[in-house]
């Protein structure tokens, strides 16, 4: 009798100690996630790159709008360039849109350049090109 008896409280204490760490877990567990998960601040974002027009024409051959675009800053983006036949004032401007790829934008390094090409323009029309917007990479 002596032998199953202890045999008995053995169980029964196993299941005590099974439901005490089950309980652990349940306390614990929420705190560590949320501990872990707060980690550290994220990393502060470069300040945005200074990107500019720094030559728009019609190229003579081919007719079609070309835009020099000069950059400064840190990191990769996108410029988007847009080509008018006059001012962002005038509502019936015709209007066409390029985007340029700015990669690997260094602090202190000299301005990247590149050229954006816009549509075969219309021959004795003026263009005026302009900067509209700049992002990052993948950015809608």
């Amino acid at each position: 009798m002596g032998v199953s008896a202890g045999v008995g409280a053995l169980k029964w204490q196993g299941w005590v100690v099974g439901l005490a760490g089950l309980s652990c877990l349940l306390v614990f567990a929420p705190l560590g996630l949320y501990v872990w998960a707060g980690g550290s601040p994220a990393p502060a974002a470069p300040p945005p790159p200074d990107v500019r027009i720094t030559d728009c024409r019609i190229d003579p051959p081919s007719r079609r709008a070309v835009a020099v675009v000069e950059a400064r800053g840190e990191g990769s983006y996108v410029a988007t360039v847009e080509f008018r036949d006059g001012p962002p004032s005038l509502p019936d401007a015709r209007e066409a849109r390029a985007l340029v790829p700015l990669r690997g934008l260094t602090a202190g390094a000299p301005p990247a350049r590149a050229e954006a090409v816009g549509p075969v323009w219309a021959a004795g029309a003026g263009v005026w090109c302009g900067v509209t917007a700049v992002g990052e990479p993948g950015e809608p």
